[in-house]
């Protein structure tokens, strides 16, 4: 863990069978770690400081447990759901508490946070959310990426950490109220990645429409055509919704427990209006028919052995 980081002291009433399970998601300079421990104490002393600074950036969505944080003469407690930050600049002790911890931690040299230092230094070691605003796409980013790593190709890494630099620099810039700060093409792809996290999360509500995704992001449609045809994956506003509605649609297909639900029904609770829309749509995407896409799913039967 040490290593990961910085230089630390650690210990642990559980020293002599102390048990960590973590693994590192690495992306370039920048590294994702999901990680669970027993209880501990974490020191970054001055004479460790002397010895080694990779002049990086710390940041921790915490999922399980909590964390008390020293940093110069004030001790915050960090629970679920808190985005704890700490700098390999300064030094700091984390005492857990006395449950296991789980969280996903990040490693971000300050050389490529797209947020002038003296901005992001003012947010290290204040308490952050990640229930609402940036901070949620953030801890949702986190999570998806860390459940998906596996699926991912060395290729993507790149992309991975510029969304993720310019995710922990919105986050900090709206804990100062500084998003001016922020480059341009930083607030753009942050948009552009809250905007998608939106429509995902609501594509099932059928009054959902390209105005209306404009409207509740208090931008254009025309500067959410914009945003899209920067992205460069040839996905529209229109497509991306389209292409929300008709996965969760196949996946109800193909579960079991809807299996007696009427392909219709399936369409509405999708978000489509009219049923002979959603089959033609359906049939673009997939080569086959709603109805015929559910029966290349085995009928499950009861019975005994």
């Amino acid at each position: 863990m040490a290593e990961t980081h910085a230089p630390m002291e650690m210990e642990s009433d559980y020293a002599t069978e102390f048990q960590v399970n973590q693994r590192v998601i690495s992306l370039g300079e920048v590294a994702v770690y999901p990680a669970e421990c027993q209880p501990l104490v974490f020191r970054r002393t001055a004479k460790l400081i002397r010895k080694a600074d990779p002049e990086a950036y710390h940041l921790s969505l915490i999922q399980r447990g909590e964390g008390h944080v020293t940093l110069g003469k004030e001790t915050r407690t960090h629970r679920a759901y808190d985005l704890h930050t700490s700098d390999t600049s300064r030094v700091w002790e984390i005492q857990t508490g006395r449950e296991p911890l789980r969280f996903i931690g990040v490693e971000i040299p300050k050389a490529v946070l797209p947020l002038p230092a003296r901005e992001a230094d003012r947010v290290i070691g204040g308490r952050l959310s990640a229930r609402e605003g940036t901070g949620a796409l953030l801890a949702q980013f986190l999570t998806r990426m860390v459940a998906d790593s596996r699926s991912y190709r060395p290729s993507e890494a790149p992309r991975l950490r510029t969304v993720l630099a310019d995710l922990v620099a919105a986050v900090f810039a709206g804990a100062l109220d500084a998003e001016r700060s922020l480059p341009y093409e930083t607030h753009r792809r942050t948009l552009a990645l809250s905007i998608r996290t939106f429509i995902r999360e609501n594509a099932d509500d059928s009054r959902l429409d390209v105005p209306s995704i404009a409207a509740a992001h208090h931008i254009s449609v025309s500067y959410l055509h914009r945003l899209f045809q920067q992205e460069g994956d040839g996905t529209t506003v229109g497509r991306a919704l389209l292409r929300q509605r008709l996965e969760h649609a196949r996946r109800d297909l193909l579960d079991p427990l809807l299996r007696e639900m009427p392909v219709h029904v399936i369409a509405a609770r999708r978000g489509f209006s009219h049923a002979a829309a959603f089959s033609r749509a359906f049939r673009d995407a997939y080569a086959m028919t709603p109805t015929a896409y559910r029966q290349t799913t085995p009928t499950t039967t009861g019975g005994g052995e």
